[in-house]
């Protein structure tokens, strides 16, 4: 039977957990991601004292930052990276509050992460499964092909929040949105920077309509998302693509 907290100890990998008003969920997943490593960071992102109420509900306590107001995922995530690094960890699983993915996944990661130890792994969901709302599965093919267009890498799931990064090569600039998209600008700029992408099946979770808390808003993180790819795109035919021509004539005439 492998030894989960020797594994992530050893690896130096903690999980990052944002939060935003998920107070019927976090603990749960907590206590699910603690049968694997007690190497936790809780992001609370201004939420409700409920939140805190429940994590604090735990016989063990993970690492918690904690702040005020609401600042958005990109926020969180950063925060949860600095303090990550402030630790001496090296990679960082992240995994979302409210229920929707499966903790019981996190070893899929970990054998992922040892094969494949620089890369930002990725979690793919199954996005023909029969509970996937119709905009997640339109909204994250959208995104591929942007994602595409701008790396020349070809992703299942651009949209997951369920990643592995190594945080060695993370910027603590970015991201540089405070939303949703930040987790696609992360995608892209370590892509630049020549960080592997790939990717390992997960398991998803949605409930029935109006049992799940979620604070996407369609329109307007749409919107954003949408803008951030424009100024992606932008930047990939004036920096990225042509660096990658360069390198590839380069390459080319070494022969």
């Amino acid at each position: 039977m492998t030894d989960w907290q020797k594994v992530f100890d050893d690896e130096r990998v903690c999980v990052i957990v944002p939060t935003y008003n998920n107070e019927r969920t976090i603990a749960d997943v907590l206590r699910r991601v603690q049968a694997y490593t007690l190497n936790i960071i809780v992001v609370n992102d201004g939420s409700t004292p409920a939140t805190m109420t429940a994590i604090r509900s735990l016989e063990q306590l993970p690492e918690i930052v904690d702040y005020t107001p609401n600042r958005g995922k990109g926020y969180a995530l950063k925060m949860g990276f600095r303090r990550a690094l402030e630790l001496g960890y090296r990679y960082a699983i992240t995994i979302d509050s409210d229920g929707q993915h499966f903790p019981e996944d996190i070893p899929a990661f970990m054998d992922c992460h040892v094969a494949n130890k620089e890369a930002l792994i990725v979690g793919a969901r199954n996005l023909t499964a029969d509970n996937m709302p119709s905009k997640n599965t339109f909204a994250n093919k959208f995104s591929n092909f942007w994602f595409h267009l701008q790396t020349g890498i070809n992703l299942e799931d651009t949209q997951s929040g369920y990643r592995l990064y190594p945080l060695e090569v993370i910027n603590l600039r970015w991201p540089i949105t405070p939303r949703y998209e930040a987790e696609l600008e992360l995608l892209v700029f370590s892509a630049w920077r020549g960080v592997p992408v790939v990717s390992t099946p997960v398991r998803v979770y949605y409930p029935p309509e109006g049992e799940r808390v979620s604070h996407f808003r369609p329109f307007w993180d749409f919107f954003r998302i949408t803008v951030l790819n424009s100024v992606l795109t932008i930047l990939s035919l004036f920096t990225f693509i042509p660096a990658r021509l360069i390198r590839k004539i380069s390459k080319s005439l070494s022969k």
